[in-house]
């Protein structure tokens, strides 16, 4: 993970709507104290430049690349395993941040409905591509090599570390088991080719193993 080259980023796109550079630090620097916070150990910095690393992707295809990138920083900056609030509570601490953002440019409303879909993985915006790829990207990680799989579901284990066994297998099974119910994982076209398949064989090989 580059922090320099995050921080860039960040700049740079709020740069494009807010000249104040003392409080677009002043929001940096919030941005990397919550997604360094101790309970993290997947919902860190490191998922978010894989997810805007997979916009730059295809920005081509997004309608409203900017907000679709803001969505994505915001997306997870409150997370605590424990509640159930934490997408209710980020688009507050985005919509907090973009009132001194010339929202005559930035669609603050698009922001807020990208972020609260993350919540269930569920479309919003209906027909909405941007939407659509936002949840791919938020889920890419699942279609990746067994190996980067594995270390994901440790990761996730360690930010549930609170709950016992006992606790946490059933929980973790009905969340596989609530994918592989789906119709499709993935929303877009393109990672529904690219991803569906290997995806689901680890969400089933993590069930098969799960004990």
């Amino acid at each position: 993970m580059d922090v320099k080259n995050l921080q860039k980023d960040w700049l740079e796109l709020g740069q494009k709507y807010c000249q104040d550079l003392l409080f677009l630090n002043a929001t940096w620097k919030k941005i990397e104290k919550r997604y360094g916070e101790r309970n993290r150990h997947y919902h860190t910095l490191a998922h978010i430049e894989c997810m805007l690393t997979l916009a730059k992707e295809n920005k081509t295809a997004i309608n409203d690349f900017d907000e679709v990138l803001f969505s994505i920083w915001f997306h997870d900056i409150i997370y605590k395993s424990r509640s159930k609030k934490n997408e209710e509570k980020s688009v507050k601490f985005a919509e907090k941040v973009l009132k001194k953002f010339n929202l005559k440019e930035l669609k603050q409303e698009k922001v807020s409905q990208l972020i609260l879909s993350t919540k269930a993985h569920k479309i919003i915006a209906d027909k909405d591509i941007d939407n659509s790829f936002l949840l791919d990207f938020d889920l890419a990680i699942l279609a990746q090599n067994w190996g980067i799989y594995e270390d994901y579901t440790q990761k996730i284990r360690k930010e549930y570390k609170m709950f016992p066994n006992f606790m946490y297998i059933p929980s973790r099974k009905k969340v596989l088991e609530s994918f592989l119910n789906r119709e499709k994982l993935y929303f877009t076209e393109k990672y529904q080719n690219l991803f569906e398949e290997k995806a689901r064989k680890n969400l089933q090989k993590e069930l098969s193993i799960l004990r």
